[in-house]
């Protein structure tokens, strides 16, 4: 595929892990390399080989927009995406995943539908905090701060809690919200339904949020139904980048790393499968020294209740196709294990269509089984449901032998 950097002319597409060749100027080639999420090598004069990685999205450098197309069907990303972020799930009358030409106003949408959901039972509110000088007493009086007004009878130095809508979930909400709007792309009807959720949150503050900010909600009864639309808005806030240019439309790169989003989603829904049976954790400090000096975080962690790891696995989401990335995986495997004391470990991938679905390595002098275990994500969501519930039966049969 070939195109050239000029406002005018068509995207560059790209599907994960190939390549594409593209006429652009140094300058932009090596903006477009600096971002990480793409490899850029010289052919030619002016040519240029981009090779998309695990990442998938829009990119946007200059005048150059790249998108690069998951490996899976839409439907079945925003299927992954969806893990932990509640059991309501979109339609497909509601929205056609199987149409959509680029991410970024594909996940708007998606996260216009998950707000419809959480302030469908009115906007949250919670007691916060308020300190205020007022004519009549309020709450408490603060002491401290009504001593330095030197015997003032009023006003009077009030402490109190306002049962207000601006908290910091509406905040994250109302923040991704202005930052969707900024999208080129989105169907009017999800402009229009952004724009009534800003109005339901008129009475919340602007201001800068951070993932960090997000992370450190908690969630309980009151809030719950609010997770899946902070999901989402966590992602967007994270991993769209809104450039401008002098007197242009503002234009979003988006990109979202494919393994942390397989992990997450392996993650979940093992811990539901297994649920009863054996309890997953992950990514737990192991210790491989006796000394505890070198420590790994193994993807996956399967335990008996509270007894000590009865299982272990590793999770990524495209296999090396070197001979030496094979076998790094394995040896991280390896160590998993034999750190653990465990015979057999699993390493759990996203098939490919002419890759084998399972097979099972046995090492010499240690009789340590290594099972290479493929999850096929790119049919139906009962399908992928299906293998799912094959892999939780498959790792306990596992827990049992080791």
């Amino acid at each position: 595929m070939t195109s050239t950097a000029k406002r005018s002319s068509p995207p560059v597409v790209l599907t994960e892990y190939r390549s594409a060749e593209i006429s652009i100027d140094a300058a932009t080639a090596a903006a477009l390399h600096a971002t990480g999420k793409v490899t850029v090598t010289p052919l030619r004069s002016g040519r240029w080989l981009v090779t998309a990685s695990s990442y998938v999205g829009t990119l946007v450098v200059g005048d150059l927009r790249l998108l690069v197309r998951p490996k899976i069907p839409l439907a079945n990303l925003f299927l992954m995406l969806e893990t932990g972020l509640g059991d309501h799930t979109l339609r497909r009358e509601l929205f056609d995943y199987g149409t959509a030409t680029d991410l970024v106003p594909a996940l708007v949408t998606l996260f216009t539908r998950t707000v419809d959901h959480a302030l469908g039972r009115g906007v949250l509110r919670s007691y916060v905090p308020q300190r205020e000088p007022l004519i009549a007493l309020r709450g408490r009086v603060d002491v401290t701060a009504q001593m330095r007004r030197a015997g003032m009878a009023s006003p009077v130095d009030c402490m109190y809690d306002d049962h207000v809508e601006d908290v910091w979930e509406n905040r994250v909400l109302r923040a991704a919200l202005r930052a969707g709007l900024r999208v080129p792309g989105v169907q009017a009807v999800a402009r229009r339904r952004m724009m009534r959720h800003l109005a339901a949150l008129g009475e919340v503050s602007d201001v800068p949020v951070t993932p960090e900010m997000i992370d450190r909600i908690t969630f309980d009864r009151l809030n719950a139904h609010y997770r899946p639309a902070l999901g989402l808005a966590r992602l967007i806030l994270a991993d769209m980048t809104v450039l401008d240019g002098a007197g242009t439309t503002a234009a979003p790169s988006f990109m979202i790393d494919m393994n942390a989003v397989f992990q997450r989603f392996v993650t979940a829904r093992l811990r539901a499968a297994l649920r009863g049976r054996l309890r997953v954790t992950d990514e737990q400090v192991v210790p491989l020294a006796r000394d505890r000096q070198v420590s790994m975080r193994p993807d996956l962690l399967v335990r008996r209740g509270a007894g000590p790891a009865a299982y272990v696995g590793d999770i990524k989401y495209k296999l090396s196709t070197e001979a030496r990335g094979v076998s790094a995986d394995y040896y991280q495997l390896l160590a998993y294990t034999t750190a653990l004391g465990l015979d057999e470990g699993i390493l759990i991938y996203c098939r490919d269509p002419d890759a084998r679905e399972q097979r099972t390595i046995t090492v010499r002098n240690a009789g340590t089984r290594l099972v290479l275990h493929a999850l096929d994500l790119s049919g139906p969501a009962d399908r992928v449901d299906a293998q799912i519930r094959i892999l939780a039966d498959t790792i306990a049969a596992g827990a049992r032998r080791a």
